[in-house]
């Protein structure tokens, strides 16, 4: 039988690392997809789409499917599905790991607003601006709804759901985008503050040299952490090399 890897995906690193899995031999991926997104970039190997349904289904999953190993290269904010996974796989003593891309590290000149939520970051927004260049992805509007005083222009993949704030633009893109993109859209859109989750990776980054050479705060939500004994690489090189060494300490 081939060694069989689940890869809990949807992030670039989670692309790169079936691309690599799918060209070894004797190695069988599978790449599992929340399906938030409308139309997803598939990654090579076996796809599945959906949840697992919670631990016990997802810990069926891996019994049933013949799980060697799997790999968490989530986004840094899943949060749900990585707790689930490490319950699972620990019930099933199926080895586990993480990939997440290291956060981003505030430099001289930024003006950062740190918080842990969502709802933190909307109590602090109407001390900061008026008009909001919000970059945190269509779910979780429902934080913002109430501020009815604020207008946003909110970015994301695809269009968002109700409750969302009354005043609001919506702009459909996908990154990467470029450092000029970002400044003429700030400038265009008179933006003066904006709102971000701490994601980490170039290619939204640019976002926060654009508010930076504005002189714009910037209200930063802090990642979740990963669950506690779950081994950690930052880059799908690592993850790789991280993987052999926990399957052959199995």
């Amino acid at each position: 039988m081939p060694l069989h890897v689940l890869v809990l995906g949807g992030t670039t690193e989670a692309r790169r690392i079936a691309e690599s899995l799918s060209a070894a031999d004797g190695t069988r991926v599978t790449s599992s997809l929340a399906g938030r997104v409308a139309r997803p970039s598939l990654p090579p190997g076996e796809v599945r789409i959906g949840g697992f349904g919670g631990v016990e289904g997802m810990a069926d999953w891996l019994r049933a499917h013949r799980v060697d190993a799997v790999i968490d290269a989530t986004h840094p904010f899943a949060g749900t599905i990585s707790f689930n996974a490490a319950s699972a796989a620990f019930a099933v003593h199926v080895p586990l790991l993480a990939v997440r891309r290291p956060g981003w590290v505030p430099v001289e000149g930024d003006r950062w607003h740190l918080t842990d939520s969502l709802a933190g970051a909307a109590r602090l927004l109407p001390e900061l601006g008026r008009r909001v260049f919000l970059t945190t992805g269509r779910m979780g509007l429902a934080a913002f709804a109430e501020l009815d005083a604020l207008w946003f222009l909110m970015r994301s993949v695809d269009a968002p759901e109700a409750p969302c704030p009354p005043r609001m633009e919506i702009l459909l893109d996908r990154g990467p985008f470029s450092l000029e993109d970002e400044r003429e859209l700030i400038r265009r859109h008179r933006i003066d503050v904006l709102v971000t989750k701490d994601s980490g990776g170039d290619a939204t980054a640019p976002k926060l040299t654009a508010a930076r050479e504005a002189g714009i705060p910037v209200v930063v939500v802090r990642r979740p952490p990963v669950p506690a004994g779950v081994p950690v690489a930052a880059t799908p090189e690592e993850a790789l090399d991280l993987l052999r060494t926990v399957l052959g300490d199995c």
